[in-house]
């Protein structure tokens, strides 16, 4: 029998429509966590299909050093949609590889060693970025990781300008902590590190994985804040569903970034879809929508669930329900007694990422359930 490395779950999904996925009995699953984030635009969206098949029909690939339209497109719409002067764009193939790109062109950037990161981050799986993720579980069967990285507590802001000093070359941090419990920066912690790497020349990383695209009910989490940051990366829902990740940064970063680069990085078809998902987040305000469905998600939760949870945060279609049970329990009960698909973070919250499509409907389903399970 083949081996495989990943530990799977007992149910067999064979299609996706919108917010929901089916398994290969037909058996209907509404996505509030199945898709890790990956699908804002839901499963099977138009403009991406199509725009991944008209792109396969024409140019599969051709190396990033050869310009190709729908490469540009992509690098102009994601500077155009990024905060204020982060308009250098390097395009990868996942989250972490992002994350590496930044830590790396930090380091040539500054000349410096020192990275600061917080602890219950989660910055990614391969050696540099996990080197700037807390826990050990993730840590410890590779360590020794790279040298100089230093956690402080998040959202300490005390912590944070004690530890960024002439070595640092940069802070990474999370604008809200997903795998580490949906933890949410203040808008003091974040002025307060932007205040301090400026100080020292020290660039400011903010990995917007899981928090950019609409995900927190503006396109980039930062935008809460104002806080603008010197690199800032993306990924999961960049494509709709399709590998692919991207660092942005200042000039100043750019113009020393050392050598840097990935075969497969700016693939045309990945970029057709890429464009596509940006363009529809963009053209129909759909970060907006997420704003407004996960503040009716946050409210129904509060209401129905109450003392039951100790907590419910988090922003936009990004959310958070600390519970006083197991939440690995509470995610089960939840895929086989009700089809819906959720996910932990931790082993107190459920953390619920659906499409940023979702309407009242499935968020009355999905509170109901929880409202059972909990119960």
């Amino acid at each position: 029998m083949t081996g495989f490395i990943y530990s799977e779950k007992p149910i067999r999904i064979e299609a996706g429509d919108g917010v929901f996925l089916y398994d290969d009995a037909g058996v209907e699953y509404l996505d509030f966590g199945g898709s890790y984030a990956c699908v804002p635009l839901g499963h099977d969206h138009e403009a991406v299909t199509t725009a991944v098949h008209d792109q396969l029909s024409q140019l599969t690939f051709v190396h990033a050093s050869y310009p190709v339209d729908v490469r540009t497109q992509l690098h102009e719409t994601l500077s155009d949609v990024a905060p204020a002067g982060l308009d250098n764009v390097w395009v990868c193939n996942s989250g972490t590889e992002a994350n590496e790109a930044a830590l790396k062109f930090a380091r040539a950037a500054t000349g410096k060693p020192k990275i600061v990161s917080t602890m219950r981050a989660f910055h990614g799986r391969t050696m540099g970025s996990l080197s700037t993720t807390w826990k050990k579980k993730y840590r410890g069967p590779y360590e020794p990781l790279l040298a100089d990285v230093e956690f402080v507590p998040y959202d300490d802001s005390d912590a944070m300008a004690d530890a960024v000093d002439e070595d640092t070359a940069a802070v990474i941090l999370e604008p809200i902590q997903g795998e580490g419990g949906i933890n949410p920066a203040s808008a003091e912690f974040m002025e307060t590190t932007r205040e301090v790497t400026e100080e020292v020349g020290a660039a400011l990383i903010f990995d917007e994985i899981q928090t950019g695209l609409g995900r927190t009910g503006r396109m980039w989490s930062c935008e809460h804040t104002g806080v603008v940051p010197d690199i800032l990366t993306s990924a999961k829902g960049l494509g709709n569903g399709l590998p692919v990740g991207a660092t942005l940064c200042r000039d100043w970063v750019a113009e020393d970034y050392g050598s840097h680069a990935s075969t497969f990085g700016g693939n045309p078809v990945i970029a057709a879809a890429a464009h596509a998902t940006l363009s529809t987040l963009r053209d129909e305000n759909i970060p907006a929508h997420a704003s407004e469905i996960g503040s009716y998600l946050r409210e129904q939760l509060e209401r129905q669930l109450g003392d039951d949870v100790r907590d419910v945060r988090g922003a936009g279609l990004m959310v958070g329900i600390e519970v006083k049970g197991n939440a690995n329990a509470l995610v089960r009960d939840l895929a086989m007694e009700h089809g819906i698909l959720a996910l932990t973070s931790g082993r107190t919250v459920v953390r619920l990422l659906p499409p940023l499509v979702i309407g009242e409907e499935e968020v009355d389903e999905v509170v109901e359930a929880l409202s059972a399970v909990i119960g």
